[in-house]
């Protein structure tokens, strides 16, 4: 992920590709990079100190690589088109897939807009860091305001909260910030980085393949 690398592949892109070939390239590596974001979706697990009903996976991955890859606009349009076929089979009316959307984007639009300026190592994980704090702190509100309010219709809050209780029983009764604040936060951070860790391991090899060079 150097500036070396990169300014070489943009030359030889530059000149075998025509503007519109290379939209063209993008839009169906974005198809194939949303295509496996959705199977990443399947392979789900819950993790250690946290509910059983949150899950950790790695759907976000695919929309890292294009947002370093071809740009922040493309990172976007994965995390879009994932959560659009994700649809088919939600069980929240697309509450969740809006705000995993959401998300999704604030993670890899600072990333993608960052590492755009200066491609170099460096410039990729400050990015990166950047998207996964954006990420971790708007998720209290989206679960806060749109998530959670949904899973009331089919558990209670009071279920919910004291699923949290049974791993730290000092918190309170009804308190749900505190919940999302000490719980889901540092996940979330936790799962972005998981993301960073492994598109820092796997991009080089895979650049030139989405590049076409």
């Amino acid at each position: 992920m150097s500036s070396n690398v990169n300014t070489a592949g943009a030359g030889t892109m530059k000149s075998s590709m025509t503007q519109t070939q290379r939209r063209t390239r993008y839009l169906v590596i974005s198809a194939m990079l949303s295509a496996v974001s959705i199977v990443l979706m399947q392979f789900d697990f819950s993790v250690p100190f946290m509910p059983s009903f949150i899950k950790m996976d790695l759907s976000d991955l695919p929309a890292l690589i294009g947002s370093f890859s071809m740009g922040p606009l493309y990172g976007v349009i994965i995390a879009l088109v994932k959560n659009l076929l994700h649809l088919l089979r939600t069980s929240t009316g697309g509450i969740g897939e809006l705000s995993n959307f959401l998300l999704s984007a604030l993670f890899v639009l600072p990333a993608g807009l960052i590492y755009q300026r200066n491609k170099t190592r460096k410039r990729a994980i400050i990015g990166a860091v950047v998207g996964a704090v954006c990420m971790a702190v708007c998720s209290v509100i989206t679960n806060y305001f749109i998530v959670y309010p949904v899973y009331t219709a089919f558990m209670p809050m009071e279920t919910i909260i004291a699923m949290y209780q049974a791993i730290l029983p000092k918190i309170k009764d009804g308190d749900l910030l505190s919940c999302l604040v000490i719980f889901n936060m540092p996940f979330t951070f936790v799962k972005a980085m998981l993301s960073v860790a492994i598109t820092l391991l796997i991009y080089k090899p895979l650049s030139p393949i989405i590049h076409g060079e």
